[in-house]
């Protein structure tokens, strides 16, 4: 019986490894494409590397500077509503500064680290920018600009910014603070975590313009959800996967039905439950 258990110790020990997280740092896989791009296979991109070059206006490097940002999920935790942040809202800097950024993807998915308004005589289409696939380290260095100004550094892989990935970078003092910067400044549209769901579809409903059949769909969840307010015990489980799927409903039907007419969204509904019906008649057909 030891000898078994010893050999399941020796196992797991080896095993180990295995599930250990390790970040792999792309910096020694990078290819030279040319214009400051580097990239490699595995999913890492530099783009507007500059480590050389002056910004117009800029007679010497001011300053060298050097930082690690992480990104992911578990930076996000602390402000409520989001889903992915850096660990690093607001950074800032004097001008001509020569900064190296290493950026570390905390995640399994890919983020960026994405830096605009840069000028474009020296940094393609005016723009600084980090990638890579994580668990993983990348790593860049570009000459800042003079001027005081504040520039958006945000993650452009779909829905990531709007869901809490985005910072602001000072050059010197600035030029005001940018909106909805987790934890720097007020969001534009403000959390609302009071309105109930009615009030939301009423809202959805009024903004719109749905056609009449949709809106009439929309208008039945918001009746349904009333009375199971009124009535807790009517709001089971089936009511909420009903509720569900009307939501659900209620948004394809406003893409499908969008720019037709009333008399032709009728003709297709009455197509749809003709075919339906048909399909239904042929299968129990086919079964006896």
């Amino acid at each position: 019986m030891m000898k078994f258990v010893s050999v399941g110790v020796l196992v797991a020990l080896f095993s180990l490894p295995t599930f250990a997280q390790e970040i792999q740092d792309h910096d020694g896989m990078l290819m030279n494409h040319g214009d400051g791009h580097l990239m490699d296979m595995a999913g890492g991109m530099v783009m507007g590397n500059n480590p050389d070059t002056l910004p117009g206006g800029c007679d010497k490097i001011a300053e060298t500077k050097e930082i690690t940002i992480h990104a992911g999920h578990k930076y996000a935790e602390k402000f409520p509503g989001r889903m992915f942040a850096f660990d690093t809202q607001e950074l800032q800097f004097e001008p001509c500064t020569k900064l190296t950024i290493h950026f570390v993807n905390d995640d399994s998915v890919r983020h960026q680290w994405m830096m605009h308004g840069l000028p474009k005589y020296l940094y393609p289409k005016g723009m600084f920018h980090l990638e890579v696939s994580g668990p993983a380290k990348i790593s860049g260095t570009l000459i800042l600009p003079p001027g005081d100004k504040t520039y958006l550094v945000h993650c452009d892989i779909a829905q990531h910014m709007e869901k809490g990935m985005k910072a602001q970078l000072k050059v010197g003092k600035g030029d005001g603070d940018l909106p909805s910067i987790p934890n720097v400044t007020a969001n534009v549209i403000a959390d609302d975590y009071k309105i109930t769901l009615p009030e939301l579809l009423e809202k959805a409903h009024a903004e719109a313009d749905l056609p009449e059949p949709v809106a009439a769909v929309v208008e039945s969840v918001k009746n349904t959800t009333l009375l199971a307010k009124e009535d807790e015990s009517a709001f089971s489980g089936v009511s909420i996967i009903g509720l569900l799927l009307g939501v659900f409903a209620a948004s394809m039907l406003a893409r499908k039905f969008k720019g037709m007419t009333t008399t032709q969204i009728v003709s297709y509904l009455f197509d749809l439950l003709n075919s339906i019906i048909e399909s239904t008649v042929k299968k129990f057909a086919a079964k006896k």
